[in-house]
């Protein structure tokens, strides 16, 4: 083990946690936004209800995130200064606008929409929660047209005398054809994940307090969220077809790793299981869909697919000696639970549906354990999303450009990375403890009672101070 190995499990460990809580900003924000706007149309109280009660569970959430996602961009500068010099000059634009623009338009409107209720006229304040959410949306697309040119770099000139990445079409990077189809499946992700939530929540006041005043607001809830399920679950598979097609096209070697493909295949058959050897160079035994890999990566179903063997001896042809071959079982079985886990999700979603049918109140506590493991699953897909993401593209750090290895800082020592590492992941499973109880504290606590507080008699309204609406 040296600081490469460990540097590589620190921002792996810390993205992995941080984008636990992302899918659900993005996608919370949105929904508590088509709360609050159905409550400002139609003036019904059970959405005024929902609005507070699923807006306190974002507002935990997304504090949550913040924190988490800090270490980040500190870990560019402490673990991987080599790879920031090389590709500062490209990442630098789409994170300034990140943080300058999207997170501050995110941060500053939720601010107002924490303190303007009751303050602000109703039109203002419901302009800021949509200012918020959208705020949210931007944040990603720009961090995932960072990430975009790490899987597939453009707009771009590598300096001969400096040896760095330079910026040669901004435009370029913002539309580069990774980037365009990751923001959309990366938003239906977090639909998944929101409305699950939402759908786990509703659903546990639902079967336990049948006889409730508020059952009308969580039946309405339950089914939201459920429906809100299903059509990202739709949008999931469709933004994920195209994205396997772009990715055939830009990485082959990562979509031969997640079918565990060895030979070059023209059809192509889906792997629905493959056994391979203990060093993960051939194939041992496997069951297969003849001609859907072709279809699902090339839109042909007599289309070639390149196999794993075959890439490697090109890129060591092209780029000089060396492994190009990323981890197979890794990438191999990210790939499926991704998709195992954001299914299950669904069919759980369709129950929850059925169980509702002709104004039917569900009843069953197998139905309440699924439901209550909903939000789980989706964090457990994008989780393992990612993990295919960034490990299918190694050994490269920059697709064709730097070698993982190459980007980690020299000057950092085993011991100060394993250090911040073991300091890191203690910190992040406090906050993890900390998360869960406030979320369990606030969800069973249940809708709020908006019956107005007395007006006060001895203080001129002017001089009231703000009070936080949660």
């Amino acid at each position: 083990m040296d600081a490469l190995d460990v540097a590589r499990w620190q921002f792996g460990v810390t993205t992995v946690y941080h984008f636990l809580f992302v899918p659900l900003t993005i996608g919370l924000s949105v929904l508590v936004a088509i709360l609050q706007t159905r409550w400002h149309r139609t003036g019904d109280e059970r959405y005024l209800k929902l609005t507070r009660f699923y807006g306190k569970l974002f507002l935990i959430n997304f504090a949550m995130g913040v924190v988490t996602g800090i270490v980040q961009e500190f870990q560019f500068g402490m673990n991987w200064s080599d790879y920031s010099r090389f590709v500062g000059d490209i990442f630098g634009a789409p994170l300034a606008i990140e943080a300058l623009v999207a997170f501050f338009l995110e941060s500053t409107f939720i601010g107002l929409w924490i303190f303007g209720w009751d303050r602000l006229p109703k039109r203002l304040h419901l302009a800021a929660v949509w200012a918020a959410a959208i705020g949210s949306n931007l944040s990603a697309y720009f961090i995932l047209a960072a990430n975009s040119f790490m899987q597939n770099p453009v707009g771009y000139r590598i300096n001969p005398d400096t040896g760095r990445a330079e910026l040669t079409d901004f435009l370029a990077v913002l539309t580069n054809k990774v980037a365009l189809v990751t923001f959309p499946h990366t938003i239906a992700g977090s639909f998944l994940v929101a409305g699950s939530l939402v759908v786990a929540v509703g659903l546990w006041h639902l079967v336990r307090n049948r006889d409730s005043a508020d059952t009308p607001a969580y039946r309405y809830a339950t089914r939201f969220g459920a429906w809100v399920v299903m059509i990202a679950t739709a949008g999931v598979l469709v933004t994920g077809d195209v994205q396997g097609k772009i990715m055939t096209e830009v990485q082959p070697m990562k979509m031969a790793a997640a079918e565990g493909l060895y030979t070059t295949e023209s059809p192509a058959a889906f792997s629905v299981l493959t056994v391979g050897s203990l060093d993960g160079s051939r194939e041992v035994f496997a069951i297969k869909i003849p001609y859907l890999l072709s279809f699902l990566g090339t839109g042909d179903p007599n289309g070639t697919v390149q196999g794993i063997n075959d890439l490697q001896a090109q890129y060591a042809s092209q780029y000089g000696p060396g492994s190009y071959t990323p981890i197979i079982p890794v990438t191999y079985w990210s790939f499926r639970f991704m998709i195992a886990f954001g299914l299950a999700a669904a069919a759980i979603a369709v129950l929850v549906l059925w169980s509702q049918r002709r104004g039917r109140t569900p009843t069953s506590r197998w139905l309440l354990r699924a439901g209550l493991a909903m939000p789980v699953l989706p964090l457990l897909a994008n989780a393992f999303g990612w993990i295919f993401t960034e490990m299918g593209r190694q050994p490269w750090i920059v697709f064709g450009e730097m070698l993982t290895r190459d980007g980690v800082s020299r000057s950092v020592s085993l011991t100060e990375v394993l250090t911040s590492f073991t300091a890191f992941t203690l910190v992040y499973a406090t906050l993890a403890v900390v998360e869960i109880k406030l979320l369990l504290r606030y969800a069973k606590a249940g809708v709020p009672d908006l019956t107005p507080a007395p007006e006060p008699t001895d203080t001129d309204d002017a001089e009231r101070p703000l009070a936080f609406a949660y």
